[in-house]
C-alpha cells in the first residue's frame, strides 16, 4: 500500500498523528495525518513517528507533502518518495509545448533536439509527438535511429535529422534529455530533464470530477504519477499546464 503524508492545522482535542486507510480514485493509500506546530523539533519527531507507523503498517513508498519537508525523516524510517520518472516521460511532449510558449519560444517552428542513450518505447513515443507538432526534431542516439526515421516518413510523412552535432544540439529551442549528458551546457531557452527528479514538473490540470476527489496538501507529480501507476488515472485524463493558461 502506498502512504499518503499531509499537514493538518491545530484542532483543539485532537491527536497529532491520525492514520486512516482511505480511496483516491479507488486507489487504496493509508494517510498519516500529521497536527503542525510551530516549534520545527516538534514537528520532526511527529514526521518520524508517523514515518515509523506507515512502515509497521507495510508501507515502503508515501506521497510527501507539498512542501517536502519530511524527506529526510521519512528516508531514516525506510520511505522512500513516489518516483516521478514515467510521468515526466510521459508528458514531456506536451512539456515541451507550454514551456516553449511560457519562454516566448516560437512553438510549431521551433528546433526540439532529443538525446537518449537507447531507443526505448518511451523515446519512440516522444519523438513521435514532437514530429507531429514541431518543424524541426533532432534525434541524438547511439543506434536505432534509422528505422525510427523510415517509420514516420512512411506513416506521417515527416521526418527528422538524426545525429545531430553538440552545437546543433545546444543551439536548439528546446532540448529532451532522456539520460544526463555532462557535455552539454543545457543554456537551451528549455531543456528538460527527464531523469532528474529534482527538476520542477510542470502544472497538471485534471477534469473537474477528478480534481475533486484529490486530498489537499499532497506533492501533485507524485500523487499523479502513483495514480496514473496504479492505473486508476489515465494519461488523456493529464493535461499540462494550468487551466488558466490553456
Amino acid at each position: 500500500m502506498v502512504g499518503l503524508f499531509t499537514w493538518a492545522e491545530p484542532q483543539k482535542g485532537q491527536k497529532s498523528i491520525r492514520l486512516e486507510e482511505r480511496l483516491v480514485l479507488r486507489m487504496r493509500v493509508l494517510q498519516a495525518e500529521v497536527t503542525r506546530s510551530a516549534h520545527p523539533a516538534v514537528l520532526r519527531r511527529r514526521a518520524a513517528a508517523a514515518g515509523k507507523k506507515l512502515r509497521k503498517r507495510g508501507v515502503t513508498q508515501v506521497v510527501l507533502p507539498e512542501d517536502d519537508s519530511v524527506r529526510e525523516q521519512l528516508s531514516k524510517c525506510g520511505l522512500r518518495p513516489v518516483g516521478t520518472l514515467a510521468l515526466r516521460r510521459a508528458v514531456a511532449a506536451d512539456w515541451v509545448r507550454t514551456a516553449l510558449a511560457a519562454k516566448d519560444q516560437p512553438v510549431a517552428g521551433a528546433r526540439v533536439a532529443v538525446s537518449a542513450a537507447a531507443l526505448t518505447g518511451e523515446v519512440v513515443r516522444t519523438v513521435t509527438e514532437l514530429c507531429l507538432r514541431h518543424r524541426y526534431v533532432l534525434l541524438d542516439l547511439p543506434y536505432g535511429g534509422e528505422e525510427l526515421c523510415r517509420q514516420l516518413r512512411r506513416e506521417y510523412g515527416v521526418s527528422l535529422l538524426l545525429g545531430p552535432s553538440k552545437d546543433q544540439l545546444e543551439g536548439a529551442e528546446a532540448l529532451v534529455l532522456f539520460d544526463s549528458r555532462t557535455d552539454l551546457s543545457l543554456k537551451n531557452p528549455v531543456a528538460l530533464r527527464l531523469y532528474d527528479e529534482k527538476q520542477a514538473l510542470p502544472s497538471f490540470t485534471l477534469p473537474p470530477s477528478l480534481e475533486e476527489a484529490l486530498p489537499e496538501g499532497a506533492d501533485r507529480g507524485q500523487l499523479l504519477a502513483v495514480l496514473r501507476e496504479a492505473g486508476v488515472l489515465k494519461r488523456e485524463e493529464i493535461s499540462v499546464g494550468s487551466r488558466e493558461g490553456r
